[in-house]
Parts: structure tokens; sequence; C-alpha cells
């Protein structure tokens, strides 16, 4: 079992499973479909649960149980996820895989909880899928989540109508620990600026770094798209001041994609537009880039003038990295991480945050609140002693 993109005759792509035969596994090609057509769901999406689902699957074809019977011993297939390393659970593993002893308890883990609730989730979700399309038993459903009703809950934390709703928990599920964010520092972001060689450069870290632009955003970006007018008005654009706007299309010849359905507009301060002011001058003199509607292309590498690669930008930040001489290289979502982080120390509210950087669920910000120790030794200082309170010194 595999994961494999696959590209159809209309130039859209998702990744689905194939077995050892590389014949298509219906069960989860049905439900990756779904999630990139039927929910118009992004194609790295699809890659990772495709991933996920082809785990799941080896670990039955290693069992030999069905999906069906590997459902109905979930809690089996998380022992081994936790415990079976590449040389049991890797694609070219094979069907059985006698001789193979996998590290027991007290060994390092595998996967991470996080890692292994992610499995789980695109299962479950696989499983679901099967069953309301009469692919599986409808009694699979209670042995992946627990379905109750709220008679249990007390009378405030019922609906307001009074009627009685059901709700649905994941039975199976690892705890995660409570981890700080993975944000580059400040002084990290000034090091990879102080390391770029061009104004090209400059711009795309500062698009992740001020503007919270995934790297898919960032390589999608089209010209029209950034308005760095202080009235846009004349563009048929009603948003003041400087700004972009995040747009998803799906015909972007370099594969870039933003993840979120919906339109966003994203202010840009000054420092960003100057950036793309410098870079401009730079583009214009590079007579093959001035033609491509699209924002960041190739300047003095790959076919100049054609937009630049999604996995370009991660290459970049490695080289920058190494060049300022960072211990570790900065990933593009660890800037990502970092506008979100200054934006909710800067005491912005959590709905600004998820609308600022693209969150369908504002669950997803809530991890930017999360106060680091400065912040909660900060808020103990605030808070006046008894004798301040009465008028004398602390």
């Amino acid at each position: 079992m595999r994961a494999s993109p696959v590209r159809l005759p209309s130039g859209q792509r998702y990744w689905t499973v194939l077995d050892d035969d590389l014949q298509v596994v219906a069960v989860a090609d049905g439900f990756l479909r779904y999630q990139r057509f039927g929910r118009d769901g992004a194609e790295s999406t699809t890659k990772a649960y495709a991933h996920a689902i082809a785990l799941f699957l080896r670990w039955c074809a290693q069992t030999g149980r069905s999906w069906q019977a590997g459902v109905e011993q979930f809690a089996s297939f998380m022992t081994w996820l936790a415990h079976a390393g590449p040389s049991a659970s890797a694609a070219d593993a094979g069907g059985a895989v006698p001789g193979i002893v996998l590290a027991g308890p007290g060994a390092a883990p595998a996967r991470s909880a996080s890692r292994i609730n992610g499995v789980l989730t695109a299962v479950r979700q696989m499983v679901v899928h099967a069953v309301s399309t009469g692919q599986g038993p409808a009694g699979l459903v209670p042995l992946l989540y627990e379905v109750a009703d709220d008679r249990d809950l007390p009378e405030q934390a019922r609906g307001e109508d009074g009627r009685m709703a059901w709700r649905i928990r994941a039975r199976h599920r690892l705890r995660e620990p409570e981890t700080a964010v993975d944000r580059a520092s400040d002084e990290e972001i000034v090091a990879l600026l102080r390391a770029c060689r061009s104004a090209r450069d400059r711009l795309i870290v500062l698009l992740m770094a001020r503007a919270g632009l995934r790297r898919g955003e960032v390589c999608g970006l089209r010209r029209s798209d950034v308005h760095l007018l202080a009235d846009s008005r004349r563009l048929g654009c009603e948003i003041a001041r400087a700004h972009l706007h995040v747009i998803r299309r799906e015909d972007n010849p370099n594969g870039a994609w933003a993840k979120s359905r919906r339109q966003r507009a994203v202010p840009l301060d000054f420092l960003v537009v100057q950036a793309f002011d410098t870079y401009e001058f730079e583009r214009m003199r590079v007579p093959r880039a001035r033609s491509s509607d699209f924002a960041l292309v190739n300047l003095c590498r790959g076919t100049i003038g054609a937009p630049m690669r999604p996995d370009a930008i991660g290459e970049l930040l490695t080289a920058l990295s190494r060049r300022a001489g960072l211990e570790e290289p900065v990933s593009p979502h660890q800037l990502r991480h970092a506008c979100g982080s200054n934006a909710a120390d800067a005491g912005v509210g959590i709905d600004v945050v998820a609308a600022l950087l693209g969150h369908a669920a504002i669950s997803s910000s809530q991890v930017y609140v999360h106060p680091d120790a400065s912040r909660l030794r900060a808020a103990v200082d605030a808070v006046p002693s008894p004798r301040e309170r009465e008028g004398g010194s602390r």
C-alpha cells in the first residue's frame, strides 16, 4: 500500500492509495476524491490523508485483516503506529514482516502523539465516508465515535431551544503534550533578511513573517492581487491603504495553492510595501520577467520569468539560514507562526489573528494566544500589592 499522486485529463490533481499490485484501493480513492472535489479540499490535504490511510491499510494487510476488521481493532492499530518504525511500516516493507521486532514501551516512540492523532483522524473520516456510501456496515461508526445526547448535561449547558441535541466524540485519541509555538524569533528573522542577496528574497521573507502568508500563497500571488495605493477604488477595490488579496486558483502552472477556499485581504505595513517597490525595480531589469502576471518569478535560476515553485521557498530559506549562521534552518511555517505570535503578543484579538492568517476555525489560532513566560511575569508585576492599593509603596 502506498500513496500516489493522480493527474486527471483536466489537469487537476489529487492523491490516492495503490495496493501492492498498483491497483487503486476503491474505498480510499472514493474518500480522497470526495475530499478533493466534493469538498474543494487542497491537493496537499489529500496527500496527507493518503499517506495516513496507506499506513492503516498496510497494517491491515500485514496482520491479515480486512479494513473493516481493522476498524474493530483500532486500539491495536494505535499501538502499531506508536512502535512500528520504517522497517515495519514503510511502503516497501511488504505484506508480512517476519523477523522484525517492534520497539516496545520504554523505547523512543516511532511517531509523536500529534502524528498518530492525525493518522487516526484521516482513517475515521474515510470510514464514515465508506459507511455513508454503502461500502461499509453502519456498525463501524459507533466503534470509532462515542455518540451521546445532552440529557446528562446541566441545564445551562444545553441549547437555548430546550430540544435534545446529540454530540459525537472520537473514542481513540492520544493526549498531546502542550508545546510552545514553533516560531522564528525576531533575531532569526533579522538574520535571514541580512543574508538575502536580492530584493526578491527579502520580500519573500517579509511576506511570510509580516503578512503571515503560506508558501503556496506567496507563490500564487498575481501582480493584480497586490494593491499598494493609499486608495484602490480606481482599481475596483474598496479596501483602504496597502494590502494584497489571497485568492485560491486552480490553474497556477507552478502548483501554488491557497489552502483556504475563502478569499481574504491582508494589510501590508511599510516594510513590505518598501520591499515590493525595491523588488519591482530589480525585476524590471530582467526583460523576460516583465510580462509575467505572477508577482514572484525566477530572476537568475531555472526558467527566467517563470513563477516560483512552492518548493523553492523552502530551499531558499534553508540557504539563507545556512548563510546567516543559524543552527537550524528556518521553515516557511515558522515565519508564519512568528507573524501570528507577534500579532497576539501585541494584544490583537484571536478573531483578528484568525482572519489575518486565513484560518477557517478560530480554534486553529488558539495556539498563538497562549502566553509565554515573559508575558506571565509582566501580568504578575502589573498587579498592585495590597500596600500599593492603600496608597503606599510596594
